[in-house]
């Protein structure tokens, strides 16, 4: 239950009579309805306010609830006097003013609070032009267009527009109706048919007088009222608890996975094997291999990369693990577009599948699929990449992995790494870059003060561990089971 649900359920309690014990010796509320019509019936002859038109007895199926013997069912207008306001003409500047008049609307309007202040002001002449009265300090109102049971108490002299109104009380000198009211109304108008009756056809002082109030003797009022000032600041302090609560089982499945693959990285998620061919030898291997298609003209001599200094290395990792630069290891090229890409782009079936990063889930690990194919006409001018490839964006949202289960071809906003010689398992490469300190390496090095951008050289320079690829593999195995569990936690 969150703070807004508890506090319904008090103002629920309230209403039923079910909030303060009933006081026998408490006037019931038949005799205050008795003097309150009296009190409407003597302002009428002094021509004080309207005669209303008679309100409809209530009828039983009309009633949503058992009341108290001592409360009484009632219609807001018999108990209430209420005044809608107006809004003056926009277009007419002599009605709107800087410090005139405070004129309320439904943004001056916070859940139960009081107005000091309004934003807007309106001139003498809109006063006198387009209002019958002004609404007085300690004046009750309710919004009832759009935010519909939005109460609130002025502490000033001021107007209102016409999606709210004044709510009068009579024989209530000591604000014991208002205030019930006042916390009980938000409740009562978004209630059963009054709610439709209010949002929907029938916008007027009509559909408001005719919403059905349950009223309690005037001195359980002011009990009831003192228990809800009571409540609500405790209401107010569970709330934050259950926010910050919330928020921490929110925040802690992902807080866990990333502790998952930054112990992954360090080499502290899986015992070593003493049969696995140490990272050493795979980087030999892959140092041989890089020359050999160097010499055979399969690929372009690198520039060199400067070796690793101690104070790259940011944490310990086993002695079979190297570290190792990211160029050391793939190839990583950008991918490319041919422009205008409009001229490229086809709806026909033997086009080339046109990988772009909104094909992407941000929190997904693969691609499947993409919305466009551009002719083959562009395949020399882009990059092409086939399933298993390794992607990672280097733009925008630069540095978020993936590998592709669909053969296509991908634009300079995309990486693709390829490596030598197998030297790792395109699974660990994933949730290595997806790590806490791949996040935090990539981005001290992107560049750009509008689009964030990292190219091929800063991708290269990157500084990673490198485990034994069997080790690799073991570290996958034991990720994947890991985030399988903290997925059902997620998911309880």
């Amino acid at each position: 239950m969150n703070g807004q649900q508890l506090k319904n359920s008090i103002l629920q309690l309230a209403i039923q009579g079910k909030l303060v014990p009933q006081d026998s010796n408490d006037e019931p509320a038949s005799a205050l309805l008795s003097r309150i019509r009296e009190e409407k019936k003597r302002l009428v002859e002094e021509k004080k306010i309207k005669k209303d038109k008679p309100l409809a007895p209530i009828k039983e199926e009309e009633k949503p609830f058992e009341i108290p013997e001592s409360w009484e069912w009632v219609r807001l207008g018999e108990v209430t006097s209420l005044y809608i306001g107006k809004t003056p003409e926009r277009g007419n500047a002599a009605f709107w003013s800087e410090n005139d008049y405070p004129w309320i609307s439904i943004s001056d309007m916070t859940e139960y609070g009081h107005i000091k202040t309004t934003k807007e002001s309106i001139s003498k002449k809109a006063a006198v032009s387009c209002f019958k009265r002004i609404s007085h300090v300690g004046s009750l109102i309710m919004s009832f267009k759009l935010t519909v049971g939005r109460t609130s108490i002025i502490d000033i002299d001021a107007f209102h527009n016409e999606a709210i109104v004044t709510i009068d009380r009579l024989c209530d000198n000591n604000n014991y109706i208002r205030d019930y009211l006042f916390y009980l109304l938000p409740l009562l108008s978004n209630m059963g048919d009054s709610k439709d009756a209010i949002k929907g056809k029938t916008l007027n002082s009509t559909s408001l007088n005719n919403l059905i109030i349950p009223l309690p003797p005037l001195a359980e009022q002011h009990r009831i009222v003192e228990k809800i000032e009571e409540l609500l600041p405790l209401v107010e302090e569970y709330d934050e608890a259950q926010t910050k609560l919330n928020k921490l089982n929110n925040e802690l499945p992902e807080k866990l996975k990333k502790s998952v693959l930054q112990q992954a990285i360090m080499g502290r998620l899986d015992t070593r094997n003493d049969k696995d061919e140490p990272a050493s030898a795979l980087l030999a291997r892959i140092r041989e291999e890089k020359k050999k298609l160097v010499e055979e003209k399969k690929i372009k001599k690198d520039k060199p990369l400067a070796p690793i200094k101690d104070e790259e290395k940011p944490f310990e990792i086993p002695e079979s693990w190297e570290w190792v630069r990211l160029g050391e290891i793939s190839i990583i090229a950008r991918g490319g577009s041919p422009r205008p890409i409009k001229e490229y782009l086809t709806d026909s079936s033997d086009g080339i599948n046109w990988i772009k990063i909104g094909d992407t889930d941000k929190d997904g690990k693969y691609i499947n699929s993409c919305k466009e194919k551009i002719k083959i006409e562009g395949l020399n001018k882009t990059r092409k990449v086939y399933p298993g490839d390794f992607l990672l964006t280097n733009s925008m949202s630069f540095g978020r992995p993936y590998i592709t289960n669909i053969e296509g071809c991908i634009h300079d906003g995309w990486l693709s790494l390829s490596d030598y010689e197998k030297c790792y398992c395109s699974d660990f490469l994933y949730y290595l870059l997806l790590s806490p300190y791949a996040k935090k390496q990539f981005g001290s090095k992107v560049a750009g003060a509008v689009v964030k951008n990292l190219n091929t050289d800063k991708v290269a320079d990157s500084v990673f561990p490198l485990p034994p690829l069997a080790e690799q593999h073991r570290i996958v195995g034991k990720i994947e089971e890991l985030l399988t569990m903290i997925e059902r936690l997620k998911q309880k």
